[in-house]
């Protein structure tokens, strides 16, 4: 018999294998059992998000958040959906409200200073990036971003500090 969690697991595993379109139906069957399960939302919102529907993705996120307003991944997902979209006003703001659910969230500061780069203020990205090393240490994105956000500010020898930091990331993973 399928459940709920049955389905909504298949729907997960065919997004990550980049096969949204079927996953959605899944999610959907899944949420005519269960409707006020925001994980369900926020999945479905996902594989929408993967097959380019932002609005609907966009809706499934509220949605979501409307059942459980402290699921910071929705504010994230939105996030990335509005700065895709060059919102980046919008992004900002999803990005802060997913750090106001969660403000040890390593991701949620990684992307924040992502925008940061992208709008040219490097101080700031550097503080978002430095925020997300700090909550992990051995976190590859964010110590790349952390560079080169140094690179930028001119700060040649911090940025020199994490390409050794990154250096022995990688050494270790081989």
């Amino acid at each position: 018999m399928e459940t709920a969690a049955f389905l909504n697991n298949s729907g997960i595993a065919l997004t990550e294998a980049n096969r949204p379109y079927e996953a959605i139906p899944l999610f959907r069957k899944a949420l005519g059992m269960e409707p006020e399960n925001p994980l369900l939302w926020l999945n479905l919102g996902i594989a929408q998000q993967h097959t380019g529907n932002y609005e609907e993705a966009i809706d499934c996120f509220h949605r979501a958040l409307n059942i459980d307003d402290c699921l910071g991944e929705a504010w994230l997902s939105m996030g990335l959906i509005h700065y895709e979209m060059e919102e980046f006003e919008l992004c900002e703001d999803c990005y802060r409200s997913a750090l106001a659910q969660n403000e040890n969230d390593p991701k949620a500061w990684n992307n924040l200073g992502v925008l940061f780069f992208t709008k040219g203020d490097f101080e700031e990205a550097r503080k978002c990036f430095e925020e997300a090393v700090s909550l992990v240490p051995h976190y590859h994105d964010a110590l790349i971003n952390l560079r080169d956000s140094c690179r930028e500010l001119g700060d040649y020898r911090a940025a020199a500090e994490f390409e050794r930091a990154l250096s022995e990331l990688s050494c270790g993973d081989k």
